[in-house]
């Protein structure tokens, strides 16, 4: 299993970002797939999930309305819409296949700030 996150950077608050995740080394299109985050100091969040072939979506209440997952089979790529970005989204992005639910990658830092 592989996962490359990008697409994060500095933006203000307001603004919006997507971030996307290649994934290899595995059926793809046969996994769920889900977006956390990690700021500075504390626990890993979870952010967003998306099933298999794109039905349905989850977030939690810090995100809903906001942010929005969707995923792109043909090219084993999760996308992570954001919008209405606040300082408190500031953190390291991840993506995450139930997969291989212990691997993480790199990741991919948000910075929201005026």
């Amino acid at each position: 299993v592989q996962l490359v996150e990008s697409g994060g950077g500095l933006v203000q608050p307001g603004g919006s970002l997507r971030l996307s995740c290649a994934a290899s080394g595995f059926t793809f299109r046969a996994y769920s797939m889900r977006w956390y985050r990690q700021a500075p100091g504390k626990e890993r969040e979870w952010v967003a999930t998306i099933s298999p072939f794109g039905a349905t979506a989850e977030y939690p209440d810090s995100v809903k309305g906001r942010f929005t997952i969707d995923r792109d089979n043909a090219r084993n790529t999760v996308y992570l819409q954001m919008n209405s970005l606040k300082p408190e989204d500031t953190a390291r992005y991840f993506c995450n296949t139930v997969r291989a639910p212990d691997y993480w990658g790199q990741g991919t830092q948000v910075t929201v700030s005026s």
